[in-house]
């Protein structure tokens, strides 16, 4: 296996989202992306959610490539994060991100951002807007197969309101 490689200007990824069209193409590039717990934060003071992860490159699978990049993702204007089967006490463990979603609020442009995971995990932001950036901060390597990942549960359900820091 080769080593791990830092992304180049070409391939690394920088997007912004605004609105919900736009966060759906934010979600197409994190499907399948590896993220450990203890790399999730949400900032109260800076009203900011943020987590670092291992994306799948599908761009790159279809150019013959399999590759994992570690990407950043945060989201401004949170007012509050709540969570369901995400547990801080397993700072180690591993969700698989399966899609990102923007739920319009009764006021606009607020709204609930959600993030699915693998196993039935989920977090819920509540947001002021849609104001997310994703970016590859590298490195980059070859992985052996695509994701594959067991559904577990469906997306959505009950989030645990015992959390109000966040995950």
């Amino acid at each position: 296996m080769e080593p791990p490689s830092r992304p180049c200007e070409k391939r690394a990824l920088r997007l912004h989202a605004l609105d919900g069209d736009d966060l759906s193409l934010l979600s197409a590039h994190l499907q399948d992306a590896l993220v450990r717990v203890g790399d999730i934060a949400f900032l109260p003071d800076k009203r900011r959610f943020a987590m670092v992860g291992s994306r799948f490159d599908w761009a790159a699978e279809l150019d013959g490539r399999l590759e994992r990049c570690r990407c950043g993702l945060h989201f401004e204007g949170v007012q509050r994060v709540r969570c369901q089967n995400v547990s801080r006490e397993r700072p180690d463990a591993i969700l698989e991100l399966l899609a990102v979603t923007f739920e319009p609020g009764a006021e606009p442009p607020s709204g609930v951002v959600r993030l699915y995971f693998a196993g039935g995990a989920s977090i819920a932001l509540d947001v002021e807007c849609v104001e997310a950036q994703l970016c590859d901060v590298g490195p980059r390597w070859k992985v052996g197969a695509r994701p594959a990942h067991d559904l577990g549960g469906e997306l959505g359900g009950e989030l645990d309101e015992g959390a109000p820091r966040g995950p």
